[in-house]
Parts: structure tokens; C-alpha cells; sequence
């Protein structure tokens, strides 16, 4: 895009490109070509092929394209070299270009290989192509020369002093252009197809695609497919830990923006194989393909351009198709009925839960005071060096980890004092935009039994969905489970609560108040706010705080839909719906 920005504000008389002049019929054949991918190719003298993609970023493909378009002649101006060895001088990220511009990153890169010595066969092009541009200037019209970087400087200073044309080839026999394989374009190309495809979309716009949007936009896009064929939810943490890795990884190769490979690395290790999967079948899907090219197909590996590849192996996970050899009856939920008049006939005067549910969520509630008694386990264990007690036991982590000390170690498993008074689970907090809540209802429950918590809520209204007649859908947003049961008050009425500045806390503070115990769970996507915790530790209490994040979203979204009878009656055949 800079390339064109530059055509359009300098309005060149003529074009002229690193290309040599041996291959331009074939490499204009390719470009008029796009978004079509072509390559030209031609047999060295070594007898050894030599592979020329022609792609959409590449800023001497624009240049041609824009002076195509315009009707201006193009010159193609470098020397035709055989044996050109392979150039691996780092380059700063381009990536820096949409904070300083164009203009600074050309002139710091110049500035840094002023004094670099050019190898024999850079000389001789720089020769030729200052040679060149020194016969187009003689006509007196403006001339947009395009080249990379690293011969500025060489061409530069020759063009202050008179050339001779260099000798050198001025023909070449059998050159051919080809289509490139679809599934080539996966492998070889410089920039991920997503990219060079964002930006091919945008170039009629003269729009410039920022790089970082452009791989956050194939991350939500690989997040929707992951959702479509895994069944699998990507949760914020995830992200926030993939981008921190992608963005680590790509500083410790001294670059602002990670590559395609380390994205999908920083995939994979955030979330999973299936993730990473969706994140390069996207990627690396060039959509302008074609059946009938008009072409011969031509199919390259990274090996054939010499390409630093580096190799990644995806090891999915796919579900069970087959479950029996033989099939089971089972039997079928009624669905007899019209759901607009389960509606209408639901009152909610006399509202209760679906055992079964109970259970599950109970059995999940204590899931998570065992987890948090785990994890405050772990925190009072000590270690230390061995000098007369084994204490607990030796710590052969830390031990082989200062192997080198010959030291031993020993740890110290301090009491537990406390056990868990209640849990609290937000699963969305549900912040009023534009003064809507997504999660309106709000109910506490009183258990039935000793086996059962009481709790509190906010969830999606009862009524709206129904699965049946008298049986309502209903979703949590959150909610508050205490033991033992029938202690807990209204909490949405009771105001003691009402220094709560939203849901999650005032279920939080009701939590704190109403345990017995000296712990309170909090499992949530953010910590619980400082407020809470200062209300806490006034009531002697501690809170423990579990990500949300490190949890199963299977097991989460199981959890989370949750059903209400109109009445006890309605149990006795909710279970045919259900």
C-alpha cells in the first residue's frame, strides 16, 4: 500500500522494477493474472530450476500492476544473474513502518548498512540498474523506481557518477509461467494467504490493513470455526495468554509482531491441537483458486524456494462416531405441543428447581471446595533444607533443581485451619449496556433437605423458554450456594447488601457473611474486588479466589442451563421433556 500511496502522490511517467528484463513477458503474463498466483520458472545452467511466485504483497508485483493500469511503460531494469547466493541479512519488521512511516524506516535501515560491503554480484546489478534509471532520467519525466532495501545505497551512489552498461545476459530461452497449486500457496508463500487476502480486498480502498487487526480478525474467525466443529468455547484467558505468548515469542526474534508459525504455536499452547488447526487451515487458505487455471499446475514445496521452514504436526482430537455395533432404544423426549402456550399458561407462583439439576450442581459445588482446599493446601507447604528431620518428606523437585548444591531438601505441610462456607460462581457479570441486563431475574432458594445449599442467583427469566408445558429454560449469570441450608435471607431485598455495586459482589458479600466456615470460594474471569476483600478479612474470612478460565467450559456450560418448574406437580413428568 505504500507503493501505491507513492504512485499516486508522485504521478510517475515511468515504472521501473529489480526485475531482469529476460523475464518480463512472463512476469507480465503472471500479474495480469492476479489475484490468480502464478510462478515463473526457467532452467539454470547448473541444469538446477528457478522459481519466481508472483505475489499479491510483493511491492514490485503493485508497482507493475498500478503502471498496467495507469497505461505507463515498465522497465525492467536488473541484471539476469545465475548463481545468486542466498541473502539472510536481517531486516527490521515492517510492521514498524505504520508507527514511524515509510520514509524514517528506509532511511534508519540505509543509515545502519551505510557502510556494509555489497558481495561481486550485487555490484554488477546496482551497476546495471543504475546504468538503467541514469538513460530513463535523460528523457526529463519523473521515474518510480522500485527495489528492495539493501541495494538503495549502492544504486545511490552510482547514479552520482556516469555508467557503463554492464555485460550480461540479455535473452533467456524457455522460460515458463504456471499456476500455482492450491496447496502450495499454503506453504510457500511469503505472507499468510489471510493477509495478502485482507489485503487484496482493501487495496481497491487504497486502505492500508493494520497487521496486528488482520491476525486478530483470523483468531475470532478461528474461534467461530473451533465453536462450529469442536463444540468448544475459546474464553478470554485463553486469548489473553495466547497473545502474551505470540508477542514474547515473536520479541525473542527481535520482532514487533509474531509470524504465522508463531501464531499458531502460540495457539496451540493456549488452547489446543483443534485450535491451532482452525488457526492455519484458515490462515493458509487463499481463496482466489481456480479449476480451469488456463495454465500448466505447477506444485512447490519450501524446499524447491529454499525457504527457513520449520515443521508443525497437529495432533486433533475427533469425537466418537461410533458409540454401539449395536444400536440401543432409547427413549425420545416428548415435544408434543405449542411452546407459545407453555408460555402463556407458565405463572411462577409456585416456582421449583429439577432434582436432577440440584444434584449436578451441588456435586459441582463441592467439586470446587475441594479444588480450593487443594490449592490452600499447596500454599502452606514449606521446603526447606534437610538439617536434622525428614519432616514430610523429601522434595525431589527442589532437591534435583539444586542437584548441583548437594543439597537435600524437605518439606513442611503446615494445618489447614478452615474449611469452605460457600461458593460463588459468575459466569458473566452481567454490567447493564444502554440499561439493559441480559440476566434480569434475581431469586434465592431455600434448600429442601440437608443434602442442599441454599442459594442465591441472577439468571435469565423464567417463562420465556419453555421446553415443555410448565418447564421454563433458564440460564445462570451467576450464583451463591451456602451450607448448611435454610439460613440465607433474601439477599436481592436485604439491605445490608446494598453497598454492592453489582451482582457478582453483592452475591460475593452474602457469600461472606452467611459462611461458617473460614473460606469462600469465588470462581470467576476477574478476581473479586478489593471492597470484598476488605470485608473479608474484617469478618476473619478468606476468599479464593479460581479463574474461571482454568476450568472445563464443557463442564461450565452444563452447569450454567438450568430449568423451573411451575409447581412440585410438574416433576412428576418433567423428566419425559427433559
Amino acid at each position: 500500500m505504500v507503493v501505491k500511496g507513492l504512485f499516486e502522490s508522485f504521478r510517475p511517467d515511468h515504472v521501473a522494477v529489480e526485475y531482469p528484463n529476460t523475464l518480463k513477458t512472463r512476469i507480465l503474463q503472471g500479474i495480469r493474472r492476479l489475484p490468480l498466483l502464478s510462478v515463473v520458472h526457467y532452467e539454470g545452467n547448473d541444469g538446477a530450476f528457478v522459481y519466481l511466485p508472483l505475489e499479491l504483497c510483493d511491492a514490485q508485483v503493485e508497482a507493475v500492476r498500478l503502471a498496467l493500469a495507469h497505461d505507463i511503460p515498465v522497465h525492467f531494469i536488473d541484471r539476469d544473474t545465475e548463481g545468486y547466493p542466498l541473502d539472510h541479512t536481517p531486516m527490521p519488521d515492517t510492521y514498524a513502518i505504520t508507527r514511524i512511516g515509510h520514509d524514517a524506516y528506509c532511511r534508519a535501515y540505509m543509515e545502519t548498512y551505510r557502510h556494509a560491503k555489497p558481495s561481486a554480484e550485487d555490484t554488477l546489478r546496482e551497476k546495471t540498474m543504475a546504468w538503467h534509471l541514469r538513460e530513463l532520467g535523460k528523457s526529463g519525466k519523473k521515474v518510480l523506481f522500485v527495489c528492495g532495501l539493501s541495494h538503495v545505497n549502492g544504486i545511490l551512489e552510482m547514479l552520482d557518477r556516469p555508467q557503463a552498461p554492464v555485460i550480461g545476459r540479455i535473452s533467456r530461452e524457455k522460460v515458463g509461467l504456471a499456476h500455482l497449486h492450491r496447496e502450495s500457496s499454503r506453504e510457500i508463500m511469503t505472507e499468510m494467504p489471510f493477509l495478502q487476502a485482507t489485503w487484496e480486498r482493501h487495496r481497491s480502498a487504497g486502505e492500508m490493513p493494520d497487521r496486528f487487526q488482520v491476525q486478530m480478525a483470523l483468531l475470532r474467525a478461528a474461534e467461530k470455526r473451533y465453536w462450529k466443529n469442536s463444540k468448544e468455547k475459546v474464553s478470554r484467558i485463553q486469548f489473553r495468554i495466547l497473545n502474551r505468548f505470540a508477542r514474547n515469542y515473536a520479541l525473542l526474534n527481535q520482532k514487533l509482531l509474531p509470524d504465522f508459525y508463531q501464531l499458531i504455536v502460540a495457539s496451540r499452547g493456549a488452547v489446543d491441537d483443534n485450535f491451532a488447526y482452525e488457526v492455519w487451515d484458515l490462515g493458509s487458505d487463499y481463496p482466489w483458486q481456480t479449476e480451469n487455471p488456463g495454465l500448466s499446475v505447477l506444485r512447490l514445496r519450501g524446499e524447491d524456494l529454499f525457504l527457513d521452514q520449520k515443521r508443525i504436526r497437529f495432533h486433533r482430537q475427533f469425537k466418537t462416531l461410533r458409540r454401539r455395533l449395536i444400536p440401543v432404544p432409547v427413549k425420545e423426549k416428548r415435544r408434543q405441543g405449542d411452546p407459545e402456550k407453555w408460555k402463556k399458561e407458565f405463572s411462577g407462583n409456585a416456582i421449583c428447581s429439577y432434582p436432577p439439576e440440584d444434584v449436578a450442581v451441588e456435586g459441582y459445588g463441592h467439586y470446587l471446595k475441594k479444588k480450593a482446599l487443594q490449592i490452600k493446601r499447596e500454599e502452606n507447604v514449606r521446603i526447606e533444607p534437610f538439617s536434622c528431620s525428614l519432616m514430610d518428606g523429601i522434595d525431589i523437585r527442589e532437591t534435583i533443581r539444586d542437584w548441583s548444591s548437594g543439597k537435600l531438601y524437605v518439606k513442611s505441610e503446615l494445618p489447614l485451619k478452615g474449611k469452605v462456607g460457600s461458593v460463588v460462581v459468575i459466569f458473566d457479570p452481567d454490567f447493564p449496556k444502554d440499561g439493559k441486563e441480559n440476566f434480569p431475574w434475581c431469586v434465592t432458594w431455600l434448600g429442601e433437605h440437608s443434602q442442599e445449599s441454599d442459594m442465591a442467583f441472577y439468571s435469565t427469566p423464567a417463562g420465556e423458554v419453555m421446553d415443555g408445558p410448565g418447564i421454563s429454560r433458564c440460564q445462570y449469570g451467576g450464583f451463591m450456594l451456602s451450607y448448611p441450608p435454610l439460613r440465607v435471607y433474601d439477599i436481592w431485598q436485604d439491605s445490608y447488601f446494598s453497598a454492592a455495586r453489582n451482582k457478582p459482589e453483592k452475591l460475593l458479600m452474602a457469600a461472606i457473611d452467611y459462611s461458617l466456615e473460614k473460606h469462600v470460594v469465588y470462581l470467576a474471569a476477574d478476581p473479586p474486588s478489593g471492597w470484598c476483600q476488605s470485608m473479608a478479612a474484617r469478618l476473619g474470612k478468606k476468599i479464593v479466589y479460581l479463574p474461571l478460565g482454568t476450568f472445563s467450559p464443557v463442564t461450565l456450560k452444563k452447569i450454567r442451563q438450568f430449568h423451573v418448574l411451575d409447581g412440585h406437580g410438574v416433576r412428576r413428568y418433567a423428566k419425559d421433556y427433559l
